[in-house]
């Protein structure tokens, strides 16, 4: 006897979050749509996240705890808990954000009525440690513009990425690469979905983003909730360490050569040519990209001298070592 798979997945990836782990699940499991699995993955947690989890899974079959024999990185263990689910559509979730009861119906009943809508999402609002409320996260995309250049024109755009944090289509997700080990996966992610397929955006305050010391935001984009307000010009000087964040995507990487902004600049590249567009959306695809990365090219020399002082350290040590070894 076969039981039917849920209509709807939520993975939620976490490591050392026994600090919200409990607000979090409890927020998913107080949701008006019960029909959903959640699945769980741990990646080799040192706190007390494992005694949580596998206490929450025991108490609801809907639960399935996995965890990692070691860290495997953030961007594998987002893919994981996709290629884990079964549900028609697939949600992904934060150990430590907050969701209203309503949130996951609303997404669902978007996405039912409407299959060119591939991704919905909420408003946001930014929380504090003990969940009271900070400012409102301003940054409003058009990305259900009915051109497939438009939308990628859009998500081009200077955003923290939240649309991650919605409902999409399981189909839609399965047709564009897993989350990369690089700076800014997730929006080269979002971008994807974007060429596929329209986003809606619920205009009302659903998702509550928890803004705390031990995220990766607060340790290597400080400037995040400057950026986040709409009232102020992004400046450069505001954006994250791409360096730190592709070793947080994934951490076999720390140690290695890396030139993070000409990564990004070949996934857009990739984003635009591997995508079913006609000639006319990549060009203007390709438009879209000049406009927004003019005037940020000092980034790509950025890079280059990185990897030559790397280059120059390493040569300074191997003489050292070798005139050592010599006397």
């Amino acid at each position: 006897m076969t039981t039917n798979p849920p209509r709807l997945s939520i993975g939620l990836p976490v490591y050392n979050g026994e600090k919200f782990i409990k607000e979090a699940i409890d927020s998913l499991l107080a949701q008006t749509f019960e029909d959903f699995e959640l699945i769980i993955s741990d990646n080799a947690s040192t706190d007390k996240t494992e005694e949580i989890c596998r206490a929450y899974a025991e108490k609801d079959k809907r639960i399935c705890y996995y965890r990692n024999d070691k860290n495997i990185g953030c961007a594998r263990n987002f893919n994981r808990v996709f290629k884990l689910s079964s549900g028609e559509y697939f949600k992904w979730a934060a150990y430590d954000d907050l969701h209203a009861p309503d949130f996951i119906k609303k997404c669902v009943e978007v996405l039912d009525k409407d299959p060119s809508i591939i991704l919905c999402h909420s408003h946001t609002y930014f929380i504090d440690e003990e969940g009271s409320f900070l400012q409102n996260y301003n940054i409003k995309l058009k990305a259900d513009a009915l051109k497939p250049h438009k939308r990628f024109n859009e998500l081009l755009t200077k955003h923290l990425c939240y649309q991650c944090y919605g409902v999409i289509r399981s189909s839609a997700l399965k047709m564009i690469p897993p989350m990369g080990g690089y700076g800014n996966a997730d929006g080269i992610l979002l971008l994807r979905l974007g060429i596929l397929g329209r986003f809606y955006e619920i205009p009302e305050y659903l998702f509550f983003a928890r803004s705390h010391p031990q995220q990766s935001m607060s340790m290597y984009f400080p400037n995040y909730m400057l950026f986040a307000n709409n009232t102020k010009k992004p400046s450069l000087s505001m954006l994250p360490d791409f360096y730190a964040y592709t070793v947080w995507f994934d951490s076999a990487k720390k140690g290695q050569i890396l030139l993070p902004h000409w990564r990004i600049i070949w996934e857009y590249l990739l984003s635009i040519w591997r995508s079913p567009l006609s000639w006319d959306d990549r060009l203007r695809c390709h438009l879209s990209l000049y406009r927004q990365l003019k005037g940020t090219e000092y980034l790509l020399l950025k890079d280059l001298l990185k990897v030559l002082q790397g280059l120059w350290k390493g040569l300074q040590a191997a003489s050292i070592k070798k005139t050592q070894v010599l006397h």
